[in-house]
C-alpha cells in the first residue's frame, strides 16, 4: 500500500458539499486533498453538443450515472423478504464524476424552514404526541431555520438560483411562496419562464384558491456572475437537464462554481478516480487517521493519512462507508438500538396527464427546474393535517422538463402499448398533452433502514449495502390526498383526456421517482438519538465529518440540495474558525 504525505483535512466525494469544503478551508490556508471516485468533467471538455443531447446513451443508459457492475445496493421492501441486487438503474439515479449529482441535476433548491427541523416538536405542539405513530421515528434535528438562513443566501448565491421569493424579513410577495420561511433577501435571479403548462397550472390553481408560484431552481434564468467570479450562461431552454451536463454552463454545479475556486489554491488537490473503501482509525477508535482508497485506473491501493476526515459523498455512499468501516452502531430494527442506518427515507407522490385537442405545450423547450407550483399542503403549516391521518405534505405543480423522443411518449388510456394504432396516437398526442405531479415527503419508520448485505459485494471486495424500505400507512395517506387534489385541479382544466393521478401504495426500485435518498447518519441533539452534532462531527470520533443528506432525520417534499449546502456551509465556518483552533468536541453531550 502506498501511503499519502499527510494533509490537514481528507474529503471523501467531489460534489457540491466537497467542493463547498474544499474551498472553505483550502482559503483558510489548510491542507486539503478531495478524493472522487468518479472520472474529471468539465462544461467544456465534457458537456459539449452533440454529446449532450445523446438520449439513448445518457438518458436511457446512464453514462453520466454510477456503474451498477462496480457498486450498487440489494434491495428488499421488507424483512422478511432477501435482499437483491440494484442491477438496473431505476427508481433513483446515483451519479458518479467530479461535481456529483451537481452536474446532471435538475436544479430545484429550496429551504427547509423549522416546521422540517423542528418536526417533532411542531406537531406535538399541534396535534398532540398520539397524533405520531409509535413505529415513526421522527425527532427535531438540533439546528434551527435562522441559524441556517445566512447559508442558505450564500448557497443561492453561489449556485445561481432563479426564482421569486414570496417573503422577504417578514412581507409577503405576491407572485412567490408566501409560505416560504423570512428570507434576506431575493433570489440573485429572475424566474424561469412558465411554458403554457405553467401558465394554464398557475391560472388554475389561483381560481381554486391556491398560491402557485415559480420553481426555484439553478437553472440562470439570464447570464449572471457569482460572487467568487464563475460565470452563467443564460438557460436555452433544451429539454436537457437531468441525466445531462450543461454546455452552457447555465446549470450551477460544483464542477463549475465551487471546485474551480477551490483549485486556484496551492493546498488544495482534487484526485479523481479515487475510490474510498474505509475509514481508518487509530487504536482507540476515537480518532481518524485517515481513508484508504484505490486508485481506479491502476488499481493500487492508497492510504490517505489525514488530521481531519469528512464524509461528502452521496448520502447513501456515507452511510455505507461507515458500515464498511465499522464506525459506530449499526441499527437493529428489532431491538431499536444501533444508529448507523436508522431513519433511512425517500419521496413520493403522484402524477396525472392531460390532453388538450386545441393546445401545443412545444415539450421540447424546457429546462430542469421550468413550471409552477403550489405549497398549500406542505409548508403551509394553517393546512389541517387531521383529517387526512398523515405527517408531511407535498407540492404540487407542472414537471414539464423536456419533451424528449424517447422518454416522452404520453398517449389517452387504452390506446395499444404498440402497432400502428399507439404510433399514430403517439404523434398525434406528444405536442398536445402535459402533466401535473406531486412530490410528497417521506417519514422515518422503525423498519425502513439501511445495513450491509450478508451476501453481495462490490467490485472492491466490499459488502453492498443492504435497503430495507416501503411505503407506510402515512405515505400511503399522503400520496392518495395529492392524488385527489391534482385530480381537482386537473379536471377543472379541462382536459379532452386525463389520465387521472393515483395514490403510491408500495414502493417500486423500476420507474424513476426522484434521486432523494435521505438518513442513514442523522445528526441530532445528542449521541443518544444521533451519529452526529449538527456540524455534522461525528460524535464517537470527534476528527470525522460527514455533510450531505445522509444527516436529514427524514424526509421532506422538498429537493434536499438547499439544506445539504447550508449545512455544509454552517460546518465549514464552525470548523475553520472554532475547530482547528481548538480539535475536539464542539458541543458537548
Amino acid at each position: 500500500m502506498k501511503t499519502m504525505k499527510e494533509v490537514d483535512v481528507v474529503l471523501v466525494g467531489g460534489g457540491w458539499t466537497g467542493g463547498i469544503l474544499g474551498k472553505e478551508f483550502s482559503e483558510a490556508g489548510m491542507t486539503v486533498v478531495c478524493l472522487e471516485r468518479g472520472g474529471p468533467q468539465s462544461s467544456s471538455e465534457d458537456f459539449t453538443v452533440p454529446r449532450m443531447r445523446d438520449e439513448l446513451a445518457l438518458g436511457q443508459r446512464h453514462a453520466m450515472m454510477v456503474n451498477t457492475v462496480d457498486n450498487t445496493e440489494t434491495i428488499r421492501n421488507d424483512v422478511k423478504q432477501t435482499a437483491l441486487p440494484y442491477r438496473r438503474l431505476g427508481s433513483y439515479l446515483m451519479g458518479t464524476g467530479v461535481g456529483g449529482a451537481s452536474t446532471h441535476w435538475n436544479g430545484h433548491t429550496w429551504r427547509w424552514d423549522d416546521s422540517e427541523l423542528k418536526i417533532r416538536s411542531r406537531y406535538e405542539e399541534k396535534y398532540g404526541r398520539k397524533y405520531i405513530p409509535e413505529d415513526m421515528t421522527i425527532q427535531d434535528w438540533g439546528v434551527t431555520y435562522a441559524e441556517l438562513e445566512k447559508y442558505y443566501d450564500k448557497f443561492e448565491k453561489v449556485a445561481g438560483i432563479s426564482g421569486k421569493a414570496g417573503n422577504i424579513k417578514g412581507r409577503k410577495v405576491a407572485g412567490g411562496n408566501v409560505y416560504e420561511a423570512p428570507r434576506s433577501s431575493d433570489y440573485p435571479l429572475p424566474p424561469l419562464q412558465p411554458g403554457l403548462a405553467g401558465e394554464l397550472f398557475s391560472e388554475t390553481a389561483q381560481k381554486m384558491g391556491y398560491h402557485p408560484f415559480p420553481r426555484p431552481t439553478a437553472n440562470t434564468s439570464q447570464s449572471y456572475t457569482n460572487p467568487d467570479g464563475a460565470k452563467f450562461g443564460e438557460c436555452q431552454y433544451c429539454g436537457h437537464c437531468e441525466r445531462f451536463g450543461c454546455e452552457a454552463n447555465a446549470k450551477g454545479g460544483a464542477h463549475m462554481t465551487v471546485l474551480p475556486a477551490a483549485l486556484k489554491q496551492k493546498t488544495f488537490e482534487l484526485r479523481a478516480n479515487s475510490w474510498v473503501t474505509r475509514v481508518e482509525r487509530d487504536k482507540s477508535g476515537r480518532k481518524a487517521t485517515g481513508v484508504t482508497y484505490l486508485n481506479t485506473i491502476t488499481g493500487e491501493e492508497c492510504f490517505q493519512p489525514a488530521k481531519m476526515v469528512v464524509l461528502c459523498a452521496y448520502g447513501m455512499n456515507n452511510v455505507h462507508l461507515m458500515l464498511a468501516s465499522g464506525v459506530g452502531t449499526p441499527y437493529d430494527p428489532v431491538s431499536g438500538k444501533g444508529l448507523i442506518g436508522k431513519n433511512y427515507c425517500y419521496q413520493t407522490g403522484a402524477a396525472a396527464m392531460l390532453f388538450f385537442e386545441d393546445k401545443h405545450f412545444h415539450p421540447y423547450m424546457a429546462a430542469g427546474g421550468m413550471g409552477m407550483l403550489i405549497d398549500d399542503f406542505h409548508a403551509n403549516w394553517d393546512f389541517d393535517r387531521t383529517p387526512h391521518g398523515f405527517i408531511g405534505g407535498s407540492i404540487i405543480g407542472t414537471a414539464m422538463y423536456g419533451g424528449r423522443p424517447i422518454q416522452w411518449r404520453p398517449v389517452p388510456a387504452g390506446t395499444p402499448a404498440w402497432g400502428s394504432k399507439w404510433k399514430e396516437e403517439t404523434a398525434k398526442w406528444y405536442d398536445q398533452s402535459m402533466n401535473i405531479a406531486a412530490s410528497g415527503s417521506v417519514m422515518p419508520n422503525r423498519y425502513n433502514y439501511l445495513d450491509l448485505d450478508p451476501t453481495y459485494r462490490n467490485r472492491f471486495g466490499m459488502p453492498l449495502m443492504r435497503m430495507t424500505f416501503d411505503y407506510k400507512d402515512n405515505e400511503r395517506k399522503l400520496s392518495a390526498h395529492a392524488a385527489d387534489v391534482i385530480n381537482r385541479i386537473a379536471t377543472a382544466m379541462n382536459p379532452t383526456h386525463l389520465t387521472r393521478a393515483a395514490g403510491r401504495t408500495n414502493w417500486s426500485s423500476v420507474p424513476y421517482q426522484s434521486t432523494h435518498n435521505t438518513g442513514g447518519t442523522i445528526m441530532g441533539t445528542n449521541p443518544g438519538n444521533s451519529v452526529t452534532n449538527k456540524y455534522g462531527q461525528v460524535w464517537e470520533v470527534d476528527n470525522l465529518f460527514i455533510t450531505g443528506a445522509s444527516l436529514f432525520p427524514h424526509n421532506s417534499a422538498y429537493n434536499p440540495t438547499g439544506p445539504v449546502a447550508a449545512l455544509a456551509y454552517m460546518a465549514a465556518d464552525m470548523i475553520k474558525n472554532v475547530y482547528v483552533k481548538n480539535p475536539g468536541k464542539l458541543i458537548d453531550a
